[in-house]
């Protein structure tokens, strides 16, 4: 089987990631315990994913993938946007970073709560060549917390025409909207349509 490392920690991120991409055997940066931080200091998604899988792909030179992932909060003018996984300061875990969010919107009213994930995903290939991939999934946020699965903003986050947040939902059904999804179904594409790579 073929593998395919992937610029991340998130063992959350990286089963999502083999449920779509299941030709491939994923490696992840616990798979490299001495490889150095990554200071992802790009002003975009793009170019923080960017950072990310050049800095992995210099290190294993096979073909490699990174995302940068934000939410938008349309009231919040775009936060916590770039800074998505540190929202709530340097030592900020999932938990504190929707804490911040939900008292930051607590009186924002429902009608007004619009929000978007975007995933920007950058892969290259053996030779080097870098290729981005973008998905989005529009939603709301809630008032507090519903369901136990995913990871990060996924129980504050109801996607457009659900009542469930994205971790009420099982994986399957979660992975079909999700805004990496759509950004690895297009990764799919283009793998399959060149197979070389």
């Amino acid at each position: 089987m073929k593998h395919l490392w992937v610029a991340t920690h998130n063992q959350g991120k990286a089963k999502e990631i083999k449920a779509i991409l299941q030709d491939f055997e994923i490696k992840t940066l616990r798979d490299l315990p001495n490889f150095p931080p990554i200071d992802e200091n790009g002003s975009t998604y793009a170019e923080n994913a960017q950072i990310k899988a050049k800095a992995l792909y210099e290190l294993v030179k096979e073909p490699v993938l990174a995302d940068d992932t934000g939410l938008e909060v349309k009231a919040l003018k775009g936060l916590p946007g770039l800074h998505t996984a540190r929202y709530a300061g340097a030592d900020s875990n999932h938990e504190k970073n929707i804490d911040k969010l939900l008292l930051e919107m607590q009186n924002i009213p429902d009608g007004q709560r619009h929000a978007r994930f975007v995933c920007d995903l950058v892969y290259i290939n053996k030779d080097g060549e870098p290729k981005l991939f973008t998905g989005i999934c529009n939603g709301r946020i809630i008032r507090e917390r519903k369901g136990k699965g995913g990871f990060g903003y996924d129980p504050i986050f109801a996607p457009d025409g659900y009542e469930l947040t994205l971790a009420e939902m099982p994986a399957s059904e979660k992975n079909a909207l999700s805004h990496r999804y759509s950004a690895l179904q297009k990764l799919n594409q283009y793998l399959a349509a060149n197979t070389c790579l």
